[in-house]
């Protein structure tokens, strides 16, 4: 039985992939500080943290630094901040968004189109420095 839903999950996934859809679902349990769910939604790549907007966004400033990154812009507001950065050559922003109290949402985006992977190792970074506070 779990062979077979597995078998499924690779097959929608196969799904969406081959079609094209700008909406897919990306579990991934190497995000300890996330709730390991990602999306990518044009070209952003999200993702939930249960903890505080200050934490996260601390996590996202030594993302970028250990990223060496240049021409780095960040804007932070009470509720909501971006960090914009060249990395490697490549325009990168990161969203930070408070939700709630220990809830904090933070979006990436790699290129002018968005690299699924390259965000994604993005967050691994943010989700490391979140838990090494």
């Amino acid at each position: 039985m779990h062979n077979m839903k597995r078998l499924m999950l690779l097959l929608i996934t196969g799904v969406f992939l081959v079609s094209g859809c700008a909406v897919m679902a990306v579990g991934g349990a190497a995000v300890g500080g996330g709730t390991g769910t990602f999306f990518y939604v044009n070209g952003n790549l999200k993702s939930d943290y249960h903890y505080s907007f200050e934490r996260v966004w601390s996590a996202c400033e030594k993302t970028v630094a250990y990223m060496n990154a240049v021409d780095v812009i960040p804007i932070k507001e009470i509720s909501k901040g971006t960090i914009d950065a060249m990395v490697d050559g490549e325009k990168v922003k990161f969203t930070v968004t408070y939700k709630a109290k220990d809830l904090t949402t933070v979006s990436i985006r790699v290129g002018l189109l968005g690299d699924k992977l390259a965000s994604q190792r993005l967050h691994d970074k943010v989700a490391d420095y979140i838990l090494k506070r």
